[in-house]
């Protein structure tokens, strides 16, 4: 018979083995829960790394490339899955674009590193000063090194570039440089001065009548004597068979002319004129970059674009024909590239089109940045083969069409919904596409942009003109150079023909000025027809009516 401290004893062993099933039951189930979560992220993984590896073997190249950052898939950098522009590719020209404060100006800072590495030259707008920091090396801390290793830039050490500072003319912190009104040519100079197409036109006409007589203008006191003189009854009968010039139209470029002059223009034309092969320039086997300083020019943002288009124009003139090259020989990038196109004229437009396209086969690639795609015609942005899109703000029905109109120009994207991306892009990411090896259109990625190695910030006005003063451009542009030019050798002409007292003016000539005196001077006539044979034939002309270069 079972005692009832034994019947006790066997219920607590009961107790103890049903609490220990119950613990091993408890167990099982963790492990199978964390079983099943486990199988649930393997079973998702693969979903997400294979996405972001099927976009990145579209970015898998034989050849050097300029890394660009990681693919990213519901946010998150696959450091494996590299994100990277051909570097024979370049010379397709290219597209960065965002709202301020994206990142633009930092994806342009590390594709110039990059350039530079591989020991090709740059040349870039400085509109803010923010690329300074390219002369120094970058700040080394966790948080940069944390970004580098998750947009793959294993590699990742601060460095400086060759750089040099150069601004317009001689009111600005870098090197001096000029260009001559003759060189400049008559449908840039329009885009400064704001012309309409008709005044345009008698700009054109201007320039012709001084070409064909071989005259240089080199500033802006030689354009104003010739349109003086071509308003003269003197100089209406010189341009008969070829057109004419109104006195009203001629007032107007008069006008524009001075304005420019009051507002510092006049210390940006003259001499000596830069030598495209300035900007060609390596220097311990990486590319030279040059920076233009906007400095002063701050007030001139128009003239400062334009200038830089002539500066392409004439690197145009100067290259050879190369095809396609393993690397380029310049890459050119345009900041702020709306100021370039707005309120251009059709002419204007035009040349630029047809300098995009035609400077690829000389080995230049140019790359526009700006804050929407839709500041660039269609004409030029059907061009850029590589496209860096930042993120976009979409406040006002006119910022809904300008996204609506970026997303036709991608690929279609299984992956995005690129309406929605544009605008959900973090700082420092960017939607990309570019152009493979064999020229066709990679898959569009979600990037997350590297880190630049150089310094991200500016080094400061004192630091930039000290590196430009201690450049070895400095000794040649540093000081203006003001030769005989057509309207010295004129007033020369007019003192050694006409020492004899001056006659008295014609009736209703008395507020006649001393430019159209001298320009009706017979001795002054003389030195114009001969001007041809004594300087040279009709001076050629090229992209956008700059001078031909012999």
């Amino acid at each position: 018979m079972t005692t009832p401290q034994e019947k006790a004893a066997a219920a607590r062993k009961a107790a103890e083995e049903a609490a220990r099933v119950a613990a091993e039951a408890a167990q099982a189930a963790e492990a199978a829960e964390r079983e099943a979560a486990a199988s649930t992220e393997t079973s998702t993984a693969p979903a997400q790394s294979g996405a972001a590896a099927e976009i990145a073997a579209g970015y898998a190249l034989d050849g050097v490339a300029l890394e660009l950052g990681t693919v990213m898939v519901d946010g998150v950098a696959d450091p494996a899955a590299r994100v990277r522009i051909p570097l024979r590719m370049m010379n397709r020209h290219g597209l960065v674009a965002g709202a301020t404060g994206t990142g633009k100006t930092k994806t342009l800072q590390g594709i110039a590193e990059q350039l530079s590495r591989a020991g090709v030259p740059v040349v870039m707008a400085d509109i803010k000063g923010d690329l300074s920091g390219l002369s120094e090396p970058g700040a080394d801390n966790d948080k940069i090194r944390a970004r580098a290793a998750e947009t793959g830039a294993t590699g990742w050490a601060p460095s400086s570039f060759p750089t040099e500072f150069v601004s317009l003319g001689t009111g600005g912190i870098g090197v001096p440089i000029r260009a001559t009104i003759s060189s400049f040519g008559p449908i840039l100079l329009s885009k400064v001065l704001g012309l309409n197409n008709t005044q345009e036109s008698t700009l054109g006409l201007i320039f012709h009548w001084a070409d064909q007589r071989g005259l240089a203008l080199l500033d802006l006191k030689d354009l104003r004597a010739v349109i003086t003189h071509l308003t003269s009854a003197e100089g209406k009968a010189d341009l008969e068979g070829i057109g004419g010039v109104s006195a009203q139209t001629a007032g107007v470029i008069l006008r524009a002319l001075v304005n420019l002059e009051a507002e510092g223009g006049d210390t940006f034309f003259g001499e000596p004129e830069l030598d495209p092969a300035d900007l060609l320039r390596t220097a311990g086997g990486q590319g030279v970059i040059t920076l233009f300083e906007l400095g002063q020019q701050a007030a001139r943002p128009v003239l400062f674009s334009t200038f830089l288009m002539w500066v392409l124009a004439d690197l145009f003139q100067v290259l050879p024909e190369e095809g396609d090259l393993d690397q380029p020989k310049l890459v050119f990038i345009f900041d702020e590239a709306h100021l370039l196109f707005a309120e251009a004229s059709k002419a204007f437009l035009q040349q630029v089109e047809q300098t995009v396209k035609l400077i690829r086969s000389k080995g230049v690639g140019v790359f526009f940045c700006t804050q929407l795609p839709t500041d660039i015609p269609n004409p030029v942005l059907s061009q850029l083969g590589a496209r860096v899109q930042h993120a976009l703000r979409a406040f006002t029905p006119d910022d809904q069409k300008a996204l609506a109109k970026t997303v036709r120009t991608y690929p279609k994207s299984a992956v995005y919904d690129l309406e929605s991306a544009l605008t959900s892009l973090g700082t420092g990411e960017a939607i990309v596409t570019v152009l493979s090896e064999k020229g066709a259109p990679t898959p569009v990625a979600w990037t997350k942009i590297a880190p630049p190695r150089s310094l991200m910030d500016t080094i400061g006005e004192d630091a930039i003109k000290s590196k430009a003063l201690a450049s070895a451009l400095q000794g040649r542009y540093g000081q203006t150079v003001d030769r005989e030019s057509a309207y010295e050798m004129l007033l020369a002409s007019v003192a050694a023909a006409d020492p004899a007292p001056e006659a008295a003016p014609a009736p209703g000539r008395a507020d006649d000025s001393a430019a159209d005196r001298i320009m009706n001077n017979p001795a002054v006539k003389s030195f114009l027809r001969s001007a041809a044979s004594a300087a040279g034939r009709e001076i050629s002309r090229s992209l956008f009516g700059t001078r031909r270069r012999r």
